[in-house]
């Protein structure tokens, strides 16, 4: 009968732990901790969530929404802050971008690039030629449908650079195979916005993770964050600020009315 040899003990005891081995050898216990280089998120608790604690440069990052061009701005914002002069690249947005929102947003001068292409296939060439180049500090690449033969050619593409490269696409992209090493799922909540962690390298994250967010009126509706101290006083917290606004100016409107038809 056929026995297998014990291992050598140089191969079953790793001084140090397996993740001493080698940069890209980690527990299924912990969070990767290799060489690659990271770019803070700006949120404290998205860090500690993160292997090497931040958004992974020269790496495909896939952020899953609901809906294009709200949640995805908001949360990459505070690392854009942190590019310094490098351009960011706008990659067929699914709206004219707002540069003067932008800026406002940043506190910062930090130059924007704005591409609309007709075609798919132009879109994934202007990628490629960004990745490639390297002159942009971040790449945002809005997608509603794209292969992943294409997502696996980008990805290899961006790591011989040391872009912030993330790919917007929707919530049902989440079925399909990717080879981004990160994946989040977006979903805006009354104060800010709930982040599932679809894939990361390192433990599973089977806890949905909450950032709060301040001044950001186009998440909610129901948000009272934005709302001015007056209104709340009359409408309560728990009223739609909208609705109940609605009805205050529709009596202000009679009032008006009857004023000029002499009734009191």
């Amino acid at each position: 009968m056929l026995t297998q040899p014990p291992l050598p003990i140089s191969r079953t005891h790793l001084p140090g732990g397996m993740e001493s081995f080698h940069p890209d050898i980690w527990r299924a216990s912990q969070l990767a901790q290799d060489n690659h280089a990271t770019l803070s998120s700006g949120y404290v608790a998205l860090n500690e969530e993160l292997p090497n604690g931040g958004w992974p440069l020269g790496q495909l990052i896939e952020i899953l929404v609901a809906q294009a061009a709200t949640t995805e701005i908001k949360l990459l914002l505070p690392a854009l802050r942190n590019l310094g002069n490098r351009p960011v690249a706008l990659l067929a947005p699914p709206h004219i971008p707002l540069a003067c929102a932008y800026q406002a947003e940043t506190s910062m001068n930090i130059p924007l690039l704005w591409i609309a292409s007709a075609k798919h296939i132009d879109s994934l060439w202007a990628a490629e030629q960004i990745l490639k180049n390297g002159s942009c500090g971040a790449l945002l690449f809005w997608q509603t449908q794209i292969k992943t033969e294409a997502l696996r050619r980008l990805h290899l593409i961006a790591q011989k650079s040391q872009t912030l490269f993330v790919v917007i696409r929707p919530l049902q992209a989440a079925q399909s195979p990717s080879p981004a090493v990160l994946r989040l799922a977006l979903k805006p909540q009354a104060s800010g916005i709930q982040v599932d962690i679809l894939k990361r390298r390192g433990a599973v994250s089977d806890t949905p993770l909450f950032l709060y967010l301040n001044n950001h009126p186009y998440l909610t509706l129901k948000s009272t964050e934005y709302t001015h101290p007056d209104k709340i006083n009359r409408f309560g917290k728990d009223v739609d600020f909208l609705s109940s606004l609605k009805n205050e100016l529709s009596k202000e409107a009679a009032k008006d009315l009857h004023s000029s038809a002499g009734v009191k």
